[in-house]
C-alpha cells in the first residue's frame, strides 16, 4: 500500500531515506533550505520544496500533518532539529521519527514525543526507509547497490505454509538462508520445512524486492 513520508533536512542520511521510499513506490515530500540539496533530489521524489521547516506556518501550508509518517533528518543544528520534531508532533502527525548527534539528544527527543530516534552512526537511512515501509524488517545488512540479507517477522501470509507451498524465490525473488524458532534456528531449511507465527527469517533479496513483501 502506498504511504506518504516527509523528509525534512536533506544531507546524506535525509537524502539517502528520501530516495529510497520514493524508489519502494511510495510518495516523499523532501524539504530543504537549501536549495542545492532541493535540486539534487527534485528528479527522483513526488515533490522537493525549498523552505524554512522551522516555521509552523510553512509546514501547515505543506500539509505535513497529513502524512504517515516524518523524518527529522537534520543533524548539525540540533536546535532547529528539536524545535521541528516539537512542532510536528504538536500538529498531530502520526509518527515521526528524528535523527539524533548525542545520547543526551536522543533523550530530549524522545520527551518531546519523537516515535523513534535515529543515531546516524548506527542506523544507515535505507534501513530505516525499509523499516517504515516494512513493519515486518528487524535487521538489514547491505551486500551490495542490489542485494542485502535481511532479518524479517514470518509474514501473516506465510504462517503454517512449507517452504515449497510459498516458492518464495519465484514469487518475491528471495532465498531464505535460515528460519530462527524458539530456542533453535535451522540452517538452509528445505523445502519441507514449514513456517510457524513466531519464526524469524534471515533471508537474501534484490533490495529493490523488499517492498514487495507482504506484511
Amino acid at each position: 500500500m502506498k504511504k506518504q513520508f516527509v523528509v525534512i533536512g536533506l544531507g546524506r542520511f535525509g537524502t539517502s531515506v528520501a530516495r529510497t521510499l520514493s524508489s519502494l513506490g511510495h510518495d516523499v515530500l523532501a524539504v530543504d533550505n537549501r536549495e542545492s540539496c532541493v535540486h539534487e533530489v527534485m528528479n527522483e521524489v513526488t515533490q522537493a520544496v525549498q523552505a524554512d521547516a522551522r516555521d509552523e506556518e510553512t509546514l501547515k501550508s505543506l500539509g505535513v500533518r497529513n502524512f504517515d509518517a516524518a523524518v527529522v533528518a537534520i543533524g548539525d543544528d540540533i536546535e532547529s532539529n528539536i524545535l521541528i520534531t516539537l512542532t510536528l508532533k504538536e500538529m498531530g502527525v502520526k509518527y515521526v521519527v528524528a535523527k539524533a548527534q548525542t545520547s543526551l539528544h536522543g533523550k530530549v527527543l524522545s520527551r518531546i514525543g519523537a516515535d523513534k530516534i535515529i543515531y546516524p552512526e548506527k542506523d544507515m537511512g535505507m534501513r530505516l526507509a525499509y523499516n517504515l515501509v516494512t513493519a515486518n524488517v528487524m535487521d538489514l545488512i547491505e551486500l551490495s547497490p542490489d542485494y542485502s540479507i535481511v532479518e524479517i517477522k514470518a509474514p501473516v501470509k506465510f504462517w503454517d505454509r512449507t517452504l515449497g507451498e510459498l516458492d518464495l524465490r519465484a514469487k518475491y525473488g528471495i532465498s531464505i538462508m535460515a528460519i530462527k524458532k524458539a530456542g533453535d534456528i535451522l540452517i538452509a531449511p528445505g523445502a519441507e520445512a514449514k513456517i510457524g507465527e513466531k519464526d524469524v527469517l534471515i533471508i537474501v533479496s534484490k533490495t529493490e524486492a523488499l517492498g514487495r513483501l507482504p506484511e
